[in-house]
């Protein structure tokens, strides 16, 4: 174990994995034509599988992806997703609205797979691989329509929302990532 100048110790591991976190940044630019393997897209999901959800309801799905046409359909239709053409693969977060909780806590849902898909996205930066949220949910951020041709092309079913799409690929560049720590935004104890 080392210990920080601050006084706390962390362990080798806990040093690697804060350092992960903090270089992981969004990657929209990926070596072309270098698909990732079904292995790996596997490998990610099952990192976003391990994230807490509200009474383990676990209400999410997945749709791997690493067929270049369809990643370079999805590009057509996502707005914001046009990294899609030329990425290795793709993630696509999921709602399943038959797992999610009853009555008030049932949006519990979007937490719960938010947090599977940071697991994702963290998962990715360990394996060097590149990655970027797609927001897809709530619909009006692409569009009705837009969210309904990502459907049909997707054959989800109608009990399944998607909630974002992560684009994923070995990073063109190595950016250095952006310092987004800001003390001005703690509030110790209560807000002041």
């Amino acid at each position: 174990m080392d210990t920080q100048d601050n006084g706390f110790v962390l362990s080798r591991e806990g040093e690697a994995t804060l350092k992960m976190i903090l270089n992981r940044r969004s990657v929209r630019n990926y070596v072309p034509e270098k698909p990732l393997s079904t292995e790996i897209l596997y490998e990610l999901v099952k990192a976003g599988m391990a994230a807490p959800s509200a009474k383990n309801q676990q209400p999410w799905a997945f749709v791997a992806i690493n067929d270049h046409s369809i990643l370079t359909k999805l590009a057509g239709i996502l707005p914001h997703g046009k990294m899609l053409a030329e990425a290795g693969g793709a993630i696509v977060v999921c709602g399943d609205m038959t797992n999610t909780l009853e009555g008030s806590g049932g949006d519990f849902w979007i937490q719960d797979c938010s947090a599977a898909a940071e697991n994702i996205m963290l998962a990715a930066e360990a394996f060097g691989i590149g990655s970027v949220w797609i927001g897809v949910y709530p619909n009006k951020f692409i569009g009705v329509e837009n969210v309904m041709k990502m459907n049909k092309l997707l054959n989800l079913p109608g009990n399944v929302i998607a909630l974002n799409v992560i684009s994923l690929g070995y990073p063109a560049s190595h950016d250095t990532p952006k310092n987004k720590y800001n003390e001005e935004k703690i509030h110790h104890n209560t807000w002041k």
